[in-house]
């Protein structure tokens, strides 16, 4: 059986991550940035959010609770104005099929490592148990 050091773990790696970076999803997404970066609409409002962020936490600081009040309402009502946007909207979208991409393929690797070694200890895959804990637990034959 080949054994594999960490460095050639980590260089399979980084090839499965050049791969992952080359797909259709990452290109769409890095399409969508570069249109939303472009967006006068969206930066301006992500500039303006921002300035309110920092008078919200200076009326936190002072205990002003009605000037706070209100502008986390103003935050809230131009987050909702962003998210309207339909190129905001896909944008958002992408990042959930990326996401669920990388989740799939660390699921993949996790789960198919379990399944080697347990296969390897001569386990029950179905079981989920390694094969050192059913030779043990079966009680001593004499």
């Amino acid at each position: 059986m080949t054994q594999y050091t960490k460095k050639q773990i980590l260089e399979e790696a980084q090839k499965l991550a050049k791969m992952m970076a080359n797909t259709e999803e990452i290109d769409r997404f890095k399409q969508l940035e570069a249109k939303l970066n472009d967006n006068q609409k969206v930066r301006e409002t992500i500039e303006r959010i921002k300035k309110l962020q920092k008078q919200a936490v200076n009326f936190q600081a002072y205990g002003k609770t009605e000037a706070l009040q209100r502008v986390e309402k103003e935050i809230d009502r131009l987050q909702g104005e962003i998210d309207e946007i339909p190129i905001v909207q896909e944008f958002k979208d992408t990042q959930i099929v990326i996401n669920d991409i990388l989740q799939l393929v660390s699921n993949t690797i996790s789960r198919e490592v379990t399944n080697e070694v347990i296969r390897s200890t001569e386990g029950d895959v179905l079981r989920g148990e390694t094969g050192s804990k059913l030779k043990y637990s079966g009680g001593h034959h004499h």
